[in-house]
């Protein structure tokens, strides 16, 4: 059975997306659609060698279920996010994945499928659904519509519009660009096709690498890491360049780059951008959404300025927005390591709006280092203790006693996991692996080292003990 991961279905197009699947998927989600009172759906891809293939597969489906198609053609997924505002979506793509994989992310009014609309479409894909009784059994997806509402999919650019509303959106934060040198490592993924362009709209002087669209991604590997970005930072450090960006495959992640090179961690930027929205609001109740792995630096810059965090399961960053917002709080700005959501922009992760925004902060700040300062960096890690699928629950059922025990000062939550964060700024987090083997520790102290072999510790006294 097919099941969806925190980011749609991801996987090989050899095994796992196969075209098979794709219009399975698509006439799924075009009756699912249909039942819920929707009568469009647009389609995007990114730019993998297999994208053609799986989009008319999909495509195919959505026909065969009676809904009206757009194709918006390749785009970054956060363009595809914004075409599906008033309406669904799917984007052909596996993001940071190799070459070899492919996926599909379903979109409703601009934001990722929640839970229920994913269950929804697992059922079909089962079989689940009743067959009419002039047939004997369900196919995959469901059954296709009577042949007379077939329809013919549209072209509907979307592009243009998207880049335009970026732009728009980002001089409301920071100052004009007014040349600002900036380097953007495209990495021969979607980004090529929006970032420098809209980076260059705002004024600044833009230098581009790996900036065609290549799915076989030949610069470097589509994730971006300090080690796949190693030609930007050298491109950076060698060059009077204000910062970088290293974008993923579809560009909705993010990775920034100081001018002298060195990558940015993920948490401060998490932390700078918090802080931003938090004190350009004037709401009453300024809200942050992020999850538990998540630095107390994001804690740290948000109270000062005003506001207050709230977190959220790994991946569920749109449940925690809607939730915040049914308890009465404005959320100013919601993200994870790597992953950004802009709510007054929409709901969907954007990493193209991150560095429009980011750049414009920069220019307002002077540098990359004023934004920076006031930010507490820590050491941070993490590491995995050995634990089987059986003992996960008692493990961490135990744990909840004896973490809290060896850090007796500590304040403990236990919604996501089980995170401790200590009076001096310290915090550590332990939750199981959805699809490994192990519990996961995350940690960050002034000593971190010393914090992990404590925790680790407990840990493996709580994997070990009897049942």
């Amino acid at each position: 059975m097919v099941r969806f991961g925190t980011a749609g279905i991801r996987g090989p197009v050899d095994g796992t997306v196969t075209p098979e699947l794709a219009l399975a998927v698509g006439r799924a989600v075009g009756l699912d659609a249909l039942d819920q009172g929707d009568q469009v759906v647009v389609v995007g891809r990114d730019g993998r060698v297999t994208g053609p293939t799986l989009q008319r597969a999909l495509v195919a489906g959505l026909q065969s279920a009676g809904v009206e198609v757009l194709v918006v053609g390749s785009v970054p997924t956060p363009a595809l996010a914004f075409a599906s505002r008033g309406r669904r979506g799917v984007m052909v793509t596996a993001s940071h994945n190799p070459p070899a994989d492919n996926g599909l992310k379903l979109f409703a009014d601009g934001v990722e499928y929640d839970r229920a609309g994913e269950a929804r479409i697992e059922a079909r894909l089962a079989g689940d659904e009743p067959a009419p009784e002039s047939q004997t059994e369900t196919v995959a997806g469901g059954n296709p519509a009577a042949w007379s509402v077939w329809t013919t999919p549209r072209r509907e650019p979307v592009l243009e519009a998207y880049q335009g509303a970026i732009a728009t959106y980002a001089r409301t934060h920071g100052a004009p660009l007014d040349g600002l040198r900036v380097v953007v490592d495209c990495g021969n993924g979607m980004a090529s096709l929006a970032t420098p362009a809209v980076l260059r709209t705002l004024g600044a002087e833009v230098a581009t690498l790996s900036a065609t669209v290549d799915g076989t991604f030949p610069a470097r590997p589509s994730k971006p890491t300090a080690a796949s970005l190693a030609d930007l930072r050298a491109f950076v450090a060698d060059g009077d360049w204000a910062l970088g960006f290293g974008a993923d495959g579809d560009a909705d992640r993010l990775v920034v780059v100081d001018g002298t090179g060195e990558v940015v961690h993920e948490d401060t930027v998490l932390a700078v951008l918090a802080g931003a929205f938090v004190r350009a609001s004037d709401a009453t109740d300024p809200v942050v959404v992020t999850t538990p792995n998540a630095s107390a630096r994001v804690d740290e810059q948000v109270e000062t300025a005003g506001g207050r965090v709230e977190r959220v399961a790994l991946g569920s960053l749109h449940e925690g927005i809607a939730e915040a917002r049914a308890g009465g709080g404005t959320v100013v700005f919601a993200g994870e390591p790597w992953k950004h959501v802009h709510p007054d922009l929409g709901d969907w992760i954007d990493g193209v709006a991150s560095a429009a925004v980011l750049a414009r902060l920069v220019a307002a700040a002077g540098g990359v280092e004023p934004l920076r300062d006031p930010v507490t960096e820590r050491p941070y890690r993490k590491v995995n203790v050995d634990c089987p699928d059986e003992r996960k629950v008692t493990a961490m059922a135990r744990l909840e006693t004896t973490l809290p025990e060896r850090f007796p000062d500590a304040a403990v939550d236990t919604d996501y996991g089980l995170r401790l964060d200590r009076p001096d700024g310290s915090w550590t987090l332990v939750r199981p692996s959805g699809t490994e083997p192990y519990l996961r520790i995350y940690a960050e102290a002034d000593d971190v080292d010393a914090l992990v072999e404590a925790v680790a510790s407990v840990v493996e006294a709580g994997v070990e003990a009897p049942r």
